[in-house]
């Protein structure tokens, strides 16, 4: 059972349809015992970075959180769901980050381009592809949608498992140990998205 967690934030209706068109049990919850019986767990997030750890720390979810990715359980953070992975954000200066992930989110540097980057845009899978399990059998430049303002600058570049270009190299994607996330939104991402999130499922 992979579930999706609800803090009050994220699209959990459109994630929560793809995932069901994948045949995936699937479930939307705040509820710790189910997210302790969950196989996988999927952190979605919108908005501003600060409003998204404030309501995850109001949900009380935090610990459960922590406690299943160090336990080893697969964790799929969407959008501002990876963001708040990190230790802190520019947009919201003093609220702290989950710090599963050392570094920070940073604003978007590319003049003469709107931010907030927003629409489909193609992204670099870092070489060797075969270990990075969400991208498992798609093209070498895949397109994805974005809608963001920030993106994360790790500390260990490492963990950045692909880039978009939009005025500066932008993080799309990282992955740490059973942790892995995406800046872009797969479910909004068409067959692309969809054949992540299978990866994510059978991975």
């Amino acid at each position: 059972m992979i579930a999706i967690i609800d803090y009050g934030v994220g699209n959990l209706f459109s994630a929560e349809k793809a995932f069901a068109a994948l045949g995936a049990d699937v479930r939307v919850t705040s509820d710790e015992s189910t997210i302790r019986q969950a196989d996988k767990i999927v952190l979605p997030g919108v908005g501003a970075f600060g409003d998204c750890m404030k309501n995850l720390e109001e949900s009380g979810l935090i610990p459960v959180l922590k406690e299943s990715v160090a336990a080893g359980k697969p964790l799929l953070g969407i959008c501002v769901g990876l963001q708040v992975l990190f230790d802190g954000s520019e947009e919201s200066p003093g609220a702290k980050g989950l710090g599963l992930i050392h570094g920070m989110v940073k604003k978007i540097q590319a003049p003469g381009l709107k931010v907030p980057h927003m629409g489909w845009n193609s992204i670099k899978v870092r070489e060797p592809r075969e270990k990075l399990d969400l991208f498992k059998g798609l093209s070498d430049k895949p397109y994805v949608y974005f809608v963001h303002s920030y993106h994360a600058v790790p500390e260990d570049k490492s963990v950045i498992t692909a880039t978009a270009e939009y005025g500066e190299q932008l993080t799309a994607a990282v992955a740490c140990g059973n942790i892995q996330a995406t800046q872009f939104h797969p479910e909004k991402s068409g067959d692309v998205g969809l054949a992540i999130l299978k990866n994510f499922v059978e991975g």
